[in-house]
């Protein structure tokens, strides 16, 4: 049996979740249902689950607020939330799961069996998560980037620009720096802010701010700090150069 925690504070949200559970997953075991995160956090530290299903927006202290207030995050968390965009790309970023309101049995059954497969995830995740979250609500400046045991911090002035490498990412720094993250393009070009990063070619983003020339040509290349010339694929063009404009 998977112990489980909901901490919710919509009376109805928590009953409807814990009956839902009951019916479609009888292998988690609720054994506790927390109307605000000062309960939850005290149901944490006193009952040890294994897994927290976790809203995101409650009044006085957010589910981000009540994990920072956690020593060791040793349990899973399948977070809850009505809306907050950046919150989303904040937690698809660092590798976690989450369940939109209202939650489709569908998708609950589904958020349970990944915690199911895997093993409890390492507590860096869940780290740079909120560091994300820290570093950005309105206007994202840092990226925490998860890494084996150590969470990467990165001033996104410093990215010139981020290359897809099969299943990882190459991150291109000022002064030739390279970083390799474990993560596709596609993560980063989700949690990147739009103002700043253009995905200009399938294989590459590049930070506005370090666009030297645009070259122009059936797609194009630019030139970009550090010399590098990178490539604008056809149907990338017309967007690059919208946001060129708004420079």
């Amino acid at each position: 049996m998977i112990r489980a925690i909901i901490i919710d504070d919509e009376e109805d949200a928590r009953e409807v979740l814990s009956l839902t559970l009951q019916k479609f997953c009888p292998e988690i075991e609720v054994i506790a249902l927390c109307g605000s995160p000062e309960e939850g956090l005290d149901k944490i530290n006193n009952l040890g689950p294994s897994l927290v299903f976790l809203d995101v927006q409650m009044p006085n202290m957010s589910g981000f607020d009540l994990l920072e207030k956690v020593t060791d995050i040793n349990f899973d968390v399948i977070f809850v939330t009505a809306f907050n965009r950046y919150a989303i790309k904040a937690i698809r970023f660092s590798a976690l799961d989450y369940l939109l309101k209202p939650i489709e049995v569908d998708d609950l059954v589904s958020a349970v069996e990944r915690v199911k497969e895997k093993q409890k995830s390492n507590s860096v995740h869940y780290r740079s998560l909120l560091n994300n979250i820290k570093y950005g609500n309105e206007k994202l400046t840092r990226l925490a980037i998860p890494s084996d045991n150590e969470i990467v911090v990165q001033k996104l002035d410093d990215i010139v620009y981020c290359e897809a490498d099969g299943s990882y990412t190459i991150l291109h720094l000022v002064n030739n720096k390279k970083i390799m993250v474990s993560k596709i393009l596609k993560e980063f070009e989700m949690m990147l802010p739009e103002s700043d990063f253009c995905r200009i070619h399938h294989s590459t983003i590049v930070n506005i701010d370090h666009v030297i020339k645009y070259i122009k040509g059936e797609g194009g290349y630019v030139m970009v700090t550090g010399g590098g010339h990178l490539d604008v694929s056809r149907r990338k063009k017309e967007g690059f150069i919208k946001l060129l404009h708004k420079i």
